[in-house]
């Protein structure tokens, strides 16, 4: 729990040092403020701010009584009795052969164990965020630091950067993670470097290659000229450059290590049961889905938080690029 608090506190402090460079920044600052005149991309906002105030109260812990478990302020607002089974969503009865009265009102029911659905949908949002927020923070320096030596200094160095990344390559994605996954065990850090060391491959050799052009650009070779070495040169001259690649890579791949996550946890190498994941929920939706009745609320209510979090991820992402590449609009 310690671990899993500082990993979010590490996402938020990023967070908000990258918004932070963007509001500053001129090229960024228009076009965020080009998210106004745009109703989807509002929308998208608000979602993720949405998403974001509950990963947050899920992510603060309250003082606890003596002898009890700790409670974040999510679990305070849901803090209900037990019901005896599953319940359809607004139902006053379970949905059992013979309906007994529920102990409390479920807007979207509950599942086989009683347990409130939009409760766990909610609980799933934390994960997510740790998911891929962390893996992003790991991942962004790894790609940087290969895909800056492998395009700036070329020759043996490159060989080098790129057999490592074709050596990873070749190995099918799923599998890798899999067998990361029973190496490390599970749970949220173990499945942050398992991600990080699989998904660092694509930016890396985005890097390079805008690393090999920006290298032969009038201002470096100026710079090279001057007597400037080549670290001041990357930080000061290339490194800014690649900022809003790194920023809406970043964007878009968040919402891939959701989905790896969704998956891995469906495929019970993810996170443990008792960590909230929606992964671990359609998991369980998959053998209420052959009850009679059908119990469809669990799966729904899953399927759409995941889909509202991509589906925002990415217009943002598309947002972001159309505001600094004016001739991508309409593209």
């Amino acid at each position: 729990m310690i671990l899993a608090d500082c990993l979010a506190g590490l996402v938020v402090a990023a967070c908000a040092l990258a918004l932070i460079h963007m509001l500053r920044s001129p090229l960024w600052s228009r076009a965020v403020s080009g998210f106004r005149r745009r109703p989807g991309a509002m929308f998208a906002v608000a979602v993720l701010g949405l998403y974001s105030l509950v990963a947050i109260a899920d992510s603060f812990v309250l003082p606890a009584r003596a002898g009890q478990p700790p409670e974040t302020i999510l679990d305070k607002l849901f803090a209900r009795p037990q019901e005896r089974t599953y319940s359809a969503p607004l139902a006053e009865r379970t949905s059992e052969a013979t309906p007994q009265p529920l102990l409390g009102r479920h807007i979207l029911g509950t599942d086989g164990l009683g347990n409130d659905v939009l409760y766990r949908t909610l609980k799933g949002v934390r994960t997510a965020f740790l998911i891929g927020g962390a893996t992003t923070l790991l991942v962004l320096p790894l790609a940087l630091i290969f895909g800056l030596l492998a395009g700036y200094f070329g020759r043996w160095v490159d060989d080098a950067v790129q057999y490592v990344y074709t050596v990873f390559d070749s190995i099918p994605n799923i599998l890798l993670l899999i067998a990361i996954m029973f190496v490390l065990g599970q749970g949220l850090l173990q499945m942050c470097l398992a991600l990080g060391l699989t998904s660092w491959i694509g930016l890396c050799r985005i890097v390079r290659g805008e690393t090999l052009k920006l290298r032969e650009r009038g201002y470096v070779t100026s710079a090279r000229a001057l007597g400037y070495g080549s670290g001041r040169i990357i930080v000061r001259h290339i490194l800014p450059n690649l900022l809003p690649i790194l920023i809406i890579y970043a964007t878009l791949s968040f919402s891939r290590l959701v989905l790896a996550e969704v998956i891995l946890s469906y495929l019970q190498v993810g996170v443990p049961e008792y960590v909230g994941s929606w992964g671990n929920m359609i998991d369980a939706a998959r053998l209420e889905l052959t009850r009679e009745p059908v119990i469809w609320w669990n799966l729904a209510s899953a399927t759409v938080a995941i889909f509202l979090l991509v589906f925002s991820l990415n217009v943002i992402s598309d947002e972001l690029r159309d505001g600094i590449d004016p001739s991508l609009r309409g593209a």
